[in-house]
């Protein structure tokens, strides 16, 4: 069964081809390289040892997309090419409005072209309202405080418009938490353009000595250690949440949340890494950043009831893993290749 991967060469996409492959799937890549290295599909290419097609191809340009369609014979497809950067989307929302929206438009318009009507789309957790107490239900309250949230909840509300006009279709809405690690062989992880915006890369930069110091926003909320709180989850158990999804496709548009259900604040994470690392990792506390919440972890409940999966992988896993990667390739892909 041929998938099609949008977006396959960045961080979770990558390790989607993997599990696509391990479990008898065969994977085609779109992906227009504008924040990921197509060394990542070479390389998910030799741990699953079987070649992935890739095309270098914008999910903006139909006549492009509607080729890798005419060429393969796609029968599902997995959602991830888009902008993600939650402060970049604050300063250039035309852009995120332009590739996330307008881009999956037109998917959707080639998809139906050809007669393909299973889409796994990547959402967040950042469609939840600030407001909605945790743990986060997929009927929490919904409400994007930024650009890059506000795309994946507007798309939600597309996909459902559109299931409930034609009844072939189905979509799963997964709606992540805090994807880190790196795969188990050091192979393949998080690559970030410039200074990292999450935590664990910028933690993984100190580690390393690429950055001098992590700066911590925040160590006065009312968490145990004062620090904000988040449910971190590897990246590989959510690539595992994407093959559970395809293999139990129903007709309509559903969401689901792929967490731990269990939360760790900015000192843990930071602590378990100098454990890991042996690295000191200084620490500088900043004040508060507005819009972040002192706690945010998911009810993961739904997703072993709706697709049989729950996550696996413990916070020191996705720390070791993420240092045997950071390691191995302190300059991200651009190490050794």
């Amino acid at each position: 069964m041929t998938v099609l991967v949008t977006g396959g060469a960045g961080f979770i996409g990558s390790h989607v081809l993997v599990e696509l492959i391990e479990a008898g799937y065969q994977p085609v890549v779109v992906d227009n390289l504008c924040n990921s290295q197509q060394t990542a599909i070479a390389r998910a290419e030799q741990i699953a040892g079987k070649p992935i097609p890739f095309h270098q191809v914008d999910i903006r340009d139909k006549a492009g997309l509607g080729r890798v369609f005419d060429q393969y014979p796609v029968s599902q497809v997995i959602h991830f090419a888009g902008l993600k950067a939650v402060g970049e989307s604050s300063q250039i929302p035309l852009s995120y409005y332009d590739n996330n929206i307008a881009g999956t438009l037109v998917l959707l318009d080639v998809m139906q072209a050809h007669g393909v009507w299973d889409l796994v789309f990547s959402s967040s957790a950042t469609v939840y309202s600030p407001e909605a107490t945790v743990p986060l239900t997929e009927s929490s309250p919904l409400g994007a405080i930024n650009p890059y949230g506000r795309t994946k909840l507007m798309l939600e509300q597309v996909l459902a418009d559109v299931a409930a006009s034609d009844s072939r279709w189905r979509f799963w809405l997964l709606r992540y938490f805090n994807p880190i690690g790196a795969h188990p062989s050091g192979l393949i992880g998080e690559d970030p353009n410039g200074i990292p915006n999450n935590l664990v890369p910028y933690v993984a930069k100190v580690a390393t000595g690429a950055l001098p110091v992590l700066p911590v926003f925040g160590d006065d909320y009312p968490t145990p250690d004062g620090t904000g709180v988040r449910d971190y989850i590897h990246v590989v158990d959510l690539a595992r949440g994407h093959l559970q999804a395809l293999r139990h496709m129903a007709s309509g548009c559903r969401a689901v949340n792929l967490g731990t259900g269990k939360g760790y604040s900015v000192m843990d994470v930071v602590k378990a890494y100098r454990a890991v690392s042996g690295q000191p990792i200084p620490v500088d506390i900043k004040p508060r950043r507005a819009g972040d919440q002192a706690t945010c972890y998911a009810d993961p409940s739904a997703a072993k009831a709706l697709i049989d999966w729950s996550a696996e992988y413990s916070l020191d896993d996705m720390i070791a893993h993420s240092w045997h990667w950071a390691s191995k390739n302190p300059n991200g892909y651009r190490t050794n290749d």
